[in-house]
């Protein structure tokens, strides 16, 4: 399916980078120049911006000085970065380049977004002082890590939002406690959520009206993994996941507004909102306060520490040993050991491994998300379950691996083939979507929103910014974008509008027309074209409800806890939208408490 639009990703590609740069160069050097005879530069202090994830409204802006051979330093404004992702990024950044004295170095794992911006603006800043950004060869720079040796009460692999739930929650019990994280941020694939969490006979869902209940949301969630859950863990999911909801209430991070999503019976994904009210991602928005209540509760996070090996003495997990980037060796003895380092989705070997079907299918996880946990946790007899169950996305950017949120056709969005026409019920569960995409001619469909939904969402902002979803005042300037037949789209159009208004959809039998913010009548338009891409990895270690690993004989592995992707069960055959977040908080927590014991 990915293979079949190579020529459209490269179009598309150019489409964004022309669309997205938004360089506003302001160089005191004005026009480019030939840097004089024995000099890389024309001497100066050059200025551009480009947009980061703060969008085109708060570009990551750069002022860069620079002599005669070089760059002497860099400022950087950056007030729509995360500061906890993006914000931690950008002075790591200045820090290599100026060592390095070249732009060609690598981006900061975790905060791409980020990083993309920055080597945006600064290489139009060296392009203005006369240089060729390409051409500046990196110098090498010695770097002399010590290695680490230390102990803490709790220590967990991996800072993404399971890792930081329980690191808080074994933080609040008194405990001393230190994560290793790959990465050089945290958030992991948390930060890359952009739908919500599901929670069931929740104060929101009181106060708004919503009936709901653990046992719907339990019995949703087998239906949706084809009851190859198990069931133990999905109890544990629904019948905690209310005071997850009150647990980041207390840590300052509510989710108020509520949303339907794919294969649910009730509006139960809790969603973030900005002091406007206008929805925002949730995995950004999580990240943030997780990463701040971790810093103020004393919470060390080491980073660039890979994990490599639990340590055991007499069958008791006692620590982690881990690599830095700097070749350097980590080791931690503790008490109790959390493992939350995530699936595996950007392994290409493992996915092949285990789905030889899915080669070749773009992937919407962060670039750190490569199973590490499987071989370290194979060595000392963990069991796994579930690892041939992969999850593919409906509505990933084939360009990128960028992730339409599965949000916004619970909202109202619709999908239309390049027939011009629906072809599904848009809020069926991810693999039955993804599985009627790929039937379609060509196996991609394109996700059209439109402005009753974009004024109520940040994230649909986002979207415009980057480049993703295209804006077309018209339906004419809509059908011209889709190459389809004007009449044949406006008729699609109509009968959806119609459907709205009935309350009833007769092709597809689509329900929650409560939960619409828009009938799709008012334009303009928002359109972005997708295909399925690799998500979830619903398999992973075994745990108990717990949160303890059970090894492949049965019993607990004692002193070792797993929460969020890394683990298998709870999701079974295809996990649900809004469940992602719900189980990493949920397990988390317990994670957290039953290491303070």
């Amino acid at each position: 399916m990915k293979k079949k639009n190579l020529a459209l990703i490269g179009i598309f590609v150019l489409a964004v980078l022309l669309g997205c740069a938004n360089l506003i160069p302001s160089g005191k050097g004005g026009a480019a120049e030939p840097a004089p005879e024995g000099a890389l530069f024309n001497a100066g202090t050059y200025e551009a911006q480009a947009e980061g994830f703060g969008g085109a409204g708060n570009p990551v802006k750069l002022s860069v000085t620079m002599s005669d051979n070089s760059i002497e330093s860099i400022e950087y404004t950056a007030d729509g970065e995360t500061p906890t992702v993006g914000g931690a990024a950008l002075p790591q950044l200045v820090e290599k380049v100026l060592a390095a004295q070249s732009p060609n170095i690598d981006m900061i794992s975790g905060a791409t977004v980020t990083s993309t911006a920055f080597f945006t603006a600064l290489n139009d800043c060296i392009t203005q002082a006369g240089a060729d950004p390409a051409a500046l060869e990196s110098k090498a720079v010695e770097t002399v890590a010590e290695d680490i040796d230390t102990e803490a009460d709790v220590v967990i692999a991996g800072a993404g939002g399971a890792g930081m739930t329980a690191a808080i929650t074994a933080a609040q019990n008194g405990k001393k406690v230190i994560i290793l994280e790959k990465a050089a941020v945290s958030g992991g694939n948390s930060s890359y959520a952009t739908g919500g969490m599901n929670a069931a006979d929740t104060h929101y869902q009181a106060e708004q009206g919503i009936e709901d209940s653990a046992e719907l949301y339990y019995e949703d969630t087998m239906k949706g993994g084809h009851d190859l859950n198990n069931p133990d863990l999905v109890h544990t999911l629904a019948e905690n996941s209310s005071a997850a909801i009150d647990w980041l209430d207390s840590i300052g991070a509510p989710l108020s507004n509520i949303g339907l999503a794919g294969g649910a019976s009730a509006m139960r994904q809790h969603r973030p909102v900005n002091d406007e009210g206008k929805i925002l991602s949730v995995g950004a928005y999580l990240v943030e306060h997780l990463t701040s209540t971790c810093n103020d509760l004393g919470v060390e996070i080491i980073y660039n520490a890979k994990v490599d090996e639990v340590l055991v003495e007499d069958g008791k997990a006692v620590g982690l040993h881990a690599t830095g980037a700097d070749g350097n060796s980590i080791t931690v003895k503790a008490d109790n050991v959390v493992i939350a380092t995530g699936g595996f989705g950007s392994n290409p070997d493992l996915i092949v491994k285990y789905r030889p079907d899915l080669k070749g299918y773009v992937s919407t996880n962060a670039p750190t998300i490569t199973g590490d946990a499987i071989a370290f946790l194979e060595a000392i007899g963990a069991d796994f379950v579930d690892l041939e169950q992969i999850q593919i996305h409906p509505t990933v950017v084939q360009a990128d691996g960028s992730l339409i949120s599965e949000s916004l056709r619970g909202d109202g969005a619709i999908l239309i083939n390049k027939e011009g026409k629906r072809f599904c019920n848009e809020i069926l569960t991810r693999d039955v979507v993804s599985g009627h995409i790929i039937e379609q001619p060509d196996s991609y469909a394109w996700l059209l929103a439109d402005e009753a939904m974009k004024v109520e969402s940040t994230v649909i902002e986002k979207y415009i910014s980057k480049g993703f979803m295209i804006q077309c005042d018209t339906v004419a300037d809509l059908a011209k974008l889709m190459e389809v037949d004007e009449a044949t789209l406006q008729e699609t159009l109509d009968t959806w509008t119609a459907s709205c208004e009935a309350e009833k959809d007769e092709e597809f039998g689509r329900e929650g027309f409560d939960a619409l913010l828009t009938d799709m009548s008012h334009a303009p338009y928002y359109a972005v074209k997708i295909a399925p891409g690799i998500h979830h990895c619903m398999g992973g270690v075994k745990i108990n409800t717990e949160a303890e690993v059970i090894g492949t004989d049965g019993a607990v592995i004692p002193g070792l806890y797993a929460a969020g992707e890394v683990t298998g069960g709870v999701h079974g055959g295809n996990r649900l939208g809004g469940n992602a977040v719900a189980d990493f908080v949920v397990f988390g927590r317990i994670a957290g408490e039953n290491a303070s014991k």
